[in-house]
């Protein structure tokens, strides 16, 4: 881009950033980074604070993603919703609940209102922790708030009552989804069949991996993952070779489909 005198503007910078924190190449990222605040034409935006603040809360590095939150301020740019909501949600994967509170209560004070991704990252913390009770209050507020509950609120609702053993909630829940006219896609097919896994009902399993099919939801990699965990455990062998075989026939449809697109005249 240099050599053909190109100068790169904040939203190619941010794309690359984005490029080099997902390819965990930080010293590559810190060396834009710093170049763009030292740049009089193209200065970092909420954008690059957020991609960056992503990376490292993805990561895990909750000390980088605080000195940089930090560093950002300090340089003038501003938070949005979506930067508070990355910082929830980052917390929440660490269960640094305190942490979380302390964010969601700024927000308040800023007067940021809390979305349908600020709700979703406080019930994933609370579902990955088996904490049903706290998950409850929240997604109890959520609708309260008049806040209209997603695909992923249902996946991190029956992944927490999964891992609560609260199994007959987990349907519960994935009957209020239906009630709620809430798109049911191979993620939420994959948290019901991962919570009956869980609770050794095989039938269960079965049973929603056939409505899934029959809804003409592709199941993917981790569908059969899960499945073929779930069989492995109860020694059911011949479960698992049935399973392998429908994958690849899977496999060789998209492999088909792929070669038919590339027939199609476009002249």
């Amino acid at each position: 881009m240099a050599e053909r005198l190109i100068t790169p503007n904040t939203v190619t910078q941010n794309i690359v950033l984005n490029g080099y924190g997902k390819a965990g190449k930080f010293d590559q990222m810190e060396k834009v980074l710093s170049g763009m605040l030292e740049s009089r034409t193209c200065k970092p935006d909420v954008w690059t604070m957020n991609t960056i603040l992503s990376v490292f809360g993805n990561k895990g590095q909750l000390d980088m993603m605080e000195k940089w939150y930090e560093k950002f301020r300090n340089f003038g740019i501003e938070p949005e919703t979506r930067t508070f909501n990355i910082l929830i949600g980052a917390y929440g994967k660490k269960r640094m609940y305190d942490k979380m509170s302390s964010v969601m209560e700024y927000m308040r004070k800023l007067q940021f209102p809390w979305t349908t991704s600020t709700y979703n990252n406080v019930i994933e913390a609370f579902a990955d922790a088996g904490d049903a009770k706290h998950m409850e209050y929240t997604f109890d507020q959520m609708r309260a708030e008049g806040m209209k509950a997603d695909t992923k609120t249902f996946c991190c609702l029956i992944n927490g009552y999964a891992n609560a053993g609260l199994f007959n909630k987990v349907i519960s829940s994935a009957q209020l989804a239906g009630k709620f006219e809430i798109p049911e896609n191979a993620s939420f097919y994959n948290a019901v069949i991962s919570a009956c896994a869980k609770a050794n009902d095989l039938m269960e399993m079965e049973r929603v991996f056939t409505r899934m099919k029959d809804k003409q939801c592709q199941p993917n990699s981790t569908t059969y993952s899960i499945m073929v965990e779930a069989y492995r455990k109860e020694g059911m062998t011949d479960k698992i070779y049935d399973l392998e075989q429908e994958m690849m026939a899977d496999v060789h449809k998209s492999d088909d489909a792929i070669e038919i697109d590339s027939m199609v005249d476009i002249d």
